[in-house]
């Protein structure tokens, strides 16, 4: 770990690692900021009360190092906006693990793609941490089903916190 990890304490929520590895990302506090009123909404919404030791890491990177997880985890070579990887299995409704897993953004693509779809910056990211979290609570967009119910919470939890819907 670099000596820009930081853990956070999310009050009942848990700690938040966080990592800045690359790319032209906000200050270390504005991003905590975004992804700690992420978390909470998600939790929230979501209606989840988690073990007192959850541990989430997020990475914020640039679209590189996005490309080489991508092509390595999912057979993908291209990058991505967001990858989670859970370190259990976990489906809806299940206990959550005091480890839940890492979150990895990449940079260009978020910024690219907020920038294309006329969204704030801080709206399109606070969405793709929002969307991370909800994978490693074992949601998933594969088939119709899964994302109508993802896409649902998804908006249900940017609504609290005033940002609109990122599918309308």
């Amino acid at each position: 770990m670099n000596a820009q990890a930081h853990a956070d304490r999310l009050s009942d929520l848990g700690s938040i690692l966080i990592e800045i590895e690359a790319g032209d990302w906000p200050t270390r506090a504005e991003l905590e900021a975004i992804a700690s009123r992420a978390i909470a909404a998600t939790f929230a919404e979501a209606g989840i009360v988690p073990v007192s030791a959850a541990e989430l890491g997020i990475t914020f990177t640039d679209d590189t190092h996005m490309a080489a997880l991508n092509g390595e985890w999912r057979g993908k070579s291209q990058p991505t906006n967001v990858l989670s990887f859970p370190l259990a299995v976990v489906r809806p409704g299940d206990p959550l693990p005091p480890l839940l897993g890492d979150i990895v953004l990449g940079f260009e693509t978020v910024e690219r793609e907020a920038r294309e779809q006329g969204k704030p910056f801080t709206d399109h990211l606070t969405h793709l941490i929002v969307h991370g979290l909800l994978h490693l609570f074992g949601h998933d967009h594969m088939m119709e089903v899964e994302a109508e119910a993802m896409e649902a919470l998804e908006r249900r939890v940017l609504e609290r916190l005033a940002i609109p819907d990122p599918y309308a």
